[in-house]
């Protein structure tokens, strides 16, 4: 039989077959796509059969349309491209939560703040628009240095300028860094006989005094003094985040490092009300899970309950390379300002700690996942996995995960595949801080490996793409581009090696990131029997001009058979991103 009618046929099977099986007609058909379906045995189709919230059939036109019940509706696609709903490998959908209120100090081409008057200016006028107490904390976010006209952060007394009675702070894009006025250290009861908290600096000047700067860990000292918004508001902006999410595709978001606990309460008492409309896969703070677990009501490693479920724990174990608090064997390209020649970073935890926090969690058969940007914090935790394994040998079914996994060595994929660990790449480093970590932070040759997809790729290890949001937003067609095609601010190609094809980098948002999170068997691919969680795009993005994927955009997502977002009808509270 030729390939074709062979195809023909196994589809017609497969679609007739799984109906039967199920004992249930269509809800809705998807007839005349293009179906990408991230399934390697039938990467692609023309429509879909969709019953009870679950894929019923995937085939030919012909074949699906037989399929129709008396109250089955059809959807015409018409040549529209439809794949599985994006996983998201790593954001902080809560944190986006907590942030979604404050002041927005992001560059273009998130926002507008492009020099320290511009930061000044519009911290000026958040105060001014927004009256609160004289004790209480306000907050700006996603300032970023190596994007303003003065390539610096700004200094204690530009911010004093701005409101010397007014405690504030700014946190940099990164989430790793902060910048405060004098009244906010007064607020925070700091002064220069303060030691520096674990894992975090305090900024000082020549003569020890404080200088407003916060680094690392030091940082959840704002966030701690930052006031909690009420049950109600915090619910009312969970619903605007999903819904952002949606907008872009997302059908599975990441609670990447829950550490707040009215974070935590605002997604469980999400979860027990129904008012999940995508699902959330959290990681609590290393440090807290032991207390969530005892007296929370936090299960690890269980399935999805309203949409919710505790897929692991979070470790941070360095900062950010853009922040240059990433911990390197190699020293910065130009290392701070006052720091030695030789400087490269820091790690969160000494060896032998972090060692202890992973016999303990794979000890128990928990998944990991622990924040490493730098090589040398790589080496840590590569040394730390090796330890656990030899302890507890069926820890290696826990899937470890390295998050960013951005200055990579090619030693280190190795590694990644000889002890099976799953990288997530923050691959918009090349699109955001490429040209910065080419020129200040790393140098042209170790800029051009960040993200080392395709490295990766070749060795055959499995990775995700992500956003970590709200470091910037959650666009998964950016996210596409970016891995595709490579292309910094400033127009160039950073790496042009560890380009990824289209194909490739849909299973990075698809596929892959559902095995990441232990959920294979139910989402990631358009395959008959798994959730029916679908996105509709008005292009096909594997056959464009690859420099067109950012611009693909995302009419229709469907959480289970359901739309939860429908371009032109569902309101976005904050525009999608568009770059």
């Amino acid at each position: 039989m030729p390939a074709g009618l062979f195809a023909a046929a196994t589809w017609a099977l497969t679609a007739l077959g799984a109906c039967a099986a199920a004992g249930a007609q269509p809800d809705t058909l998807y007839l005349h796509g293009q179906i990408l379906t991230a399934d390697t045995s039938q990467p692609r189709a023309e429509a879909v059969a969709v019953g009870g919230g679950r894929i019923l059939a995937v085939g030919r036109d012909a074949v699906i349309a037989r399929l129709k019940g008396p109250n089955t509706r059809l959807v015409d696609l018409a040549g529209k491209t439809m794949t599985p709903g994006f996983v998201d490998g790593h954001s902080h959908i809560g944190d986006l939560v907590a942030v979604w209120r404050l002041a927005d100090l992001s560059p273009a081409p998130v926002g507008t703040t492009g020099s320290i008057p511009d930061l000044q200016r519009m911290m000026r006028a958040f105060i001014a628009a927004h009256p609160v107490s004289a004790d209480q904390m306000v907050v700006g976010t996603g300032y970023d240095d190596s994007l303003m006209a003065e390539r610096r952060h700004p200094d204690i007394d530009e911010l004093d300028a701005v409101s010397a009675v007014q405690p504030f702070c700014v946190i940099h894009v990164s989430g790793h860094l902060a910048r405060c006025n004098h009244a906010a250290l007064r607020r925070l009861d700091l002064t220069a006989a303060s030691p520096n908290p674990k894992g975090g600096r305090l900024g000082r000047d020549a003569s020890g005094a404080l200088n407003g700067a916060l680094d690392e860990q030091a940082v959840g000292l704002i966030l701690a003094a930052m006031p909690t918004p009420t049950a109600a508001a915090m619910m009312q902006d969970l619903d605007e985040v999903q819904t952002y999410y949606a907008s872009q595709g997302y059908t599975t978001a990441q609670d990447g490092l829950t550490s707040n606990p009215a974070v935590l309460a605002m997604l469980q008492a999400a979860s027990r009300a129904g008012a999940l409309r995508i699902d959330v896969a959290a990681y609590p703070k290393w440090t807290l899970i032991d207390d969530w677990v005892a007296h929370r009501g936090v299960v690890v490693g269980g399935p999805y309950v309203g949409r919710l479920k505790f897929a692991g724990v979070k470790i941070t174990e360095d900062g950010s390379p853009q922040g240059k608090t990433a911990f390197l064997t190699e020293p910065y390209l130009h290392p701070p300002v006052g720091a030695a020649v030789d400087y490269r970073g820091y790690p969160g935890l000494p060896q032998a700690e972090l060692d202890d926090w992973y016999a303990q969690f794979l000890g128990r058969g928990w998944q990991v996942q622990t924040h490493c940007n730098g090589d040398a914090c790589i080496d840590m935790v590569l040394s730390a996995i090796a330890k656990a394994y030899a302890a507890h040998p069926a820890a290696r079914a826990t899937r470890p995960v390295i998050v960013h996994s951005q200055v990579t060595r090619a030693d280190q994929l190795e590694a990644y595949r000889r002890l099976g660990i799953f990288p997530t790449f923050f691959a918009e480093h090349t699109f955001y801080w490429g040209d910065w970590h080419r020129d200040e932070t790393l140098g042209p040759q170790r800029a051009a490996f960040i993200s080392p997809t395709a490295a990766a790729q070749r060795l055959g290890i499995a990775f995700s793409l992500h956003t970590d949001a709200p470091v910037v937003p959650p666009a998964a067609m950016h996210v596409w581009w970016s891995a595709v095609n490579r292309v910094t601010r400033s127009g160039k190609v950073l790496g042009p090696d560890q380009r990824i094809s289209p194909d490739t980098a849909l299973l990075a948002l698809t596929a892959w990131p559902a095995w990441q999170h232990f959920d294979e068997a139910t989402k990631g691919s358009i395959t008959p029997g798994k959730l029916a969680d679908l996105v509709i795009l008005d292009a096909d993005p594997t056959r464009i001009d690859p420099m067109k994927i950012k611009d693909v955009k995302v009419l229709t997502t469907i959480k289970e058979g359901v739309v939860i977002y429908q371009r032109g009808e569902t309101r976005v509270a904050h525009q999608p991103f568009v770059s």
